[in-house]
């Protein structure tokens, strides 16, 4: 699923994260992951060795990463980064909030690969990049992978998988909340069969919507020369009807000895 690390209690990152390694294999996300290794190694100014990920989830991200850099990745679910030390042993993972977070090192590159987008104000953003940028040596790359305002829209997307005698179908609906669209508000709703027997599970939040002056403004503030791609057909597996999700690239580099 898209990845969240804006709050602790939301259901997919706790009692419910033992589902995301049923609805999604590592091996599907390699080729995604590939793209952002290149443009990494394409933008750093310096020979990337190390990468600091951020938001990293279950691992499925870090499966690919690991074969090009020494990854350490940072999450604030404990049930995820379960998940990730299990998926990727020889990867160094650490508890934390990516808002927040200093591990008193830096790295030649910076990775916020989805988990951004679900920040609710350009404060969180504004404290996210600075995190980000305080980890990273001068010349490195920071990148960016999320939505902006004008390119988003309502859409609903549906995940399946199974495991032995466990079924899970999970529904995601995406919304514009009007009137401003400033925001957008995120329900889903799990359907987990265990030998037959039905469960029915749900959760929802709330996120921000930030066009795309404010992203290029927050690279800007944190010294970086940044760069951007679109990405119109990653989730396209997993989209219903004729919707669409189309994803943001922004690669950032700082001066070499800045």
């Amino acid at each position: 699923m898209k990845r969240r690390e804006e709050k602790t209690d939301w259901r997919a990152y706790t009692d419910l994260a033992w589902t995301e390694p049923i609805i999604t294999a590592p091996e599907d996300y390699v080729e995604e992951a590939e793209i952002f290794v290149r443009a990494i190694k394409e933008s750093s100014r310096v020979r990337v060795g190390t990468l600091l990920h951020l938001g990293c989830g279950a691992g499925v991200y870090d499966y690919a990463f690991k074969k090009h850099f020494q990854v350490t990745g940072v999450d604030i679910s404990r049930e995820m980064l379960a998940l990730a030390k299990k998926l990727n042993p020889e990867v160094e993972y650490i508890r934390g909030d990516m808002r927040e977070v200093n591990l008193g090192r830096k790295f030649d590159a910076v990775a916020i690969p989805d988990s951004i987008c679900h920040m609710a104000t350009v404060d969180e953003l504004r404290k996210t990049f600075a995190a980000a940028s305080g980890h990273l040596k001068p010349g490195g790359a920071l990148l960016v992978v999320t939505y902006v305002s004008e390119d988003y829209r309502d859409n609903n997307f549906v995940y399946t998988g199974a495991k032995g005698d466990v079924e899970v179908t999970i529904f995601e609906n995406n919304y514009i909340v009007r009137p401003g669209r400033r925001s957008c508000e995120t329900t889903v709703v799990y359907l987990i069969r265990r030998k037959g027997k039905l469960e029915i599970h749900h959760d929802s939040f709330t996120a921000g919507l930030f066009p795309l002056k404010t992203w290029l403004g927050l690279f800007r503030e944190a010294g970086f020369k940044v760069e951007q791609r679109k990405l119109k057909h990653l989730y396209d597996r997993f989209v219903m009807e004729k919707g669409e999700y189309v994803l943001r690239m922004f690669v950032g580099t700082g001066e070499e000895g800045s």
